[in-house]
């Protein structure tokens, strides 16, 4: 009586019946191989042939073995006769990690399959230099594929090739390989360990090469690196830092197309999330960065707040996909720049806008900032402003030795038009927004909002007048931010047009 087996093909097998719980001989789950195989019966198993000792089920194990190497697909045979050989004598694996093979033509139309063709009869085998590296990743665009090694990008005809003249010009002519001659683009990028950094739109194709902390957009100028617009030393630092993570484990440089923003989206993950602590408390360690890239202006217009797993465009509309929350271990899709959900809200978090910029007019002269405006809507507020690092010299007079303290001036939160109304009972946020209310922060004077900047920075030796004693900000330059309030038109749209300070001359 035959029998269907099911094995996989791995090295080889014993086929062992043992004892369930109720002394019944159990193969592959099921009860018993049939009686006329060796088993205990056909019927699920014979009760007046029941194995019940050791000796008795072993003496009845078959063993299977198979007839390739490693199990592998179209791997060396074992030839039949009376006992196994190998046909080769060096049966070992080669990883070719810089060619490519191809195998038949497949066509749907007609019912042709031979996918699973590889002839050794032609030629389907198409090498590359192996001191580039691995190949990454593979992209076909009209006629050519363009390969992606560690350390170098190149194209390839497909089923054309590449002939040159005697005076070097090129000349693509029709052939019958199906990859032609690799030609090289000039510069030594390639895409590293990060093929997840590749996005593509129209004829331009971006990516990470993080070995040489660069940022790339292939176009039909060639190579161009788009880190040197503005960004040069924050992609230096932040790609230096994907490897410092688990070990074995690279961090990712995910990339995206954004096609409702036109804008190429990366994002910067290190390989794990750690915390350190310090004298502040718990502080993560491996801060991902959001961050997009707008051809129009040739610059990085913005950073986000999500961290996304996976990002495409689909009919004129940018999707992301993230890791799930610390709620739910599930993949969430979400669609960007819809109106159904807050601006700023991303995987059902809420997000303030902030902007960081720079106040440095005569960058020679030491100045005091006195008071900050802005031109735009109503609904920010400044969060921080402080001055340069200023050194002050101190003796330590146990040890005579010098110390450098490093000193700034620091202003607290200054609020919002709305957010620093209150009226002459001192209710903040009083029922009847009507005048006569009081503003601790924004005031609105010709459609231009403005404040004063008041000082709360700590003592700092030398000082004459410190901290509320003094208005203003002292310093050659200040750094400031100012970010979306949380009481005006929370989640809708606010403009943020041009901000500026009048300052006063301290000294050259």
């Amino acid at each position: 009586m035959p029998a269907t087996i099911e094995v996989k093909y791995f090295n080889s097998f014993v086929l062992k019946k043992v004892l369930n719980s109720s002394s019944v001989p159990v193969w592959n789950g099921s009860f018993g191989i049939p009686q006329a195989l060796g088993g205990a019966g056909a019927g699920g198993y014979d009760q007046g042939n029941v194995e019940t000792s050791d000796a008795a089920i072993i003496a009845k194990n078959w063993t299977i073995e198979e007839s390739r190497i490693r199990g592998g697909y179209n791997n060396t045979s074992v030839s039949f006769g009376p006992r196994a050989y190998l046909v080769e004598e060096e049966p070992n694996a080669t990883f070719r990690t810089n060619s490519l093979i191809y195998s038949g033509i497949f066509n749907s139309s007609t019912g042709i399959n031979n996918t699973n063709v590889f002839s050794v009869g032609t030629d389907i085998t198409k090498s590359l230099n192996p001191a580039y590296g691995s190949i990454q990743k593979l992209y076909a665009q009209d006629y050519y594929l363009t390969i992606f090694q560690e350390d170098k990008v190149s194209r390839a005809p497909i089923n054309k090739n590449v002939i040159y003249s005697a005076e070097g010009n090129p000349t693509v002519t029709t052939s019958n390989m199906v990859i032609g001659e690799p030609q090289a683009y000039a510069g030594n990028f390639g895409i590293s360990r990060n093929p997840e950094s590749h996005a593509v739109y129209g004829f331009r194709q971006y990516f990470v090469d993080k070995d040489r902390n660069a940022v790339l957009r292939l176009s039909n100028n060639g190579l161009e690196e788009i880190q040197r617009y503005g960004m040069y030393d924050f992609f230096r630092d932040k790609l230096s830092e994907l490897d410092q993570g688990k070990p074995f484990i690279a961090g990712k440089a995910i990339g995206m197309w954004d096609i409702y923003n036109k804008q190429y989206v990366v994002s910067l993950q290190t390989a794990n999330a750690s915390f350190a602590t310090d004298a502040l408390g718990a502080v993560e360690t491996n801060k991902y960065f959001t961050l997009s890239f707008d051809d129009d202006i040739n610059g990085w217009n913005s950073f986000f707040s999500y961290k996304p797993a996976f990002g495409f465009s689909l009919k004129n509309y940018f999707y992301t996909i993230n890791n799930g929350t610390a709620s739910s271990s599930a993949a969430a899709l979400y669609q960007h720049n819809s109106m159904a959900v807050n601006r700023g809200n991303f995987y059902g978090v809420d997000n303030n806008s902030n902007i960081t910029f720079i106040f440095n007019p005569r960058p020679s002269m030491s100045k005091v900032f006195k008071t900050v405006n802005y031109e735009g809507s109503n609904g920010w507020q400044v969060n921080s402003i402080n001055s340069d690092f200023t050194g002050i010299g101190t003796v330590d007079t146990d040890f005579l030795n010098f110390a450098t303290t490093n000193t700034q001036d620091t202003t607290a939160l200054i609020y919002s038009y709305n957010e620093g109304s209150y009226d002459n009972y001192g209710n903040k946020f009083p029922a009847r927004l009507t005048p006569p209310l009081n503003r601790a922060g924004f005031n609105r004077k010709e459609n231009k909002y403005m404040a004063n900047i008041v000082n709360s920075s700590a003592v700092a030796p030398g000082e004459v007048r410190f901290g509320d004693q003094m208005s203003g900000i002292k310093g050659h330059f200040s750094t400031v931010t100012m970010s979306t309030d949380t009481v005006t038109d929370f989640g809708g749209p606010k403009e943020l047009f041009a901000v500026s300070s009048e300052y006063a001359e301290s000294s050259y």
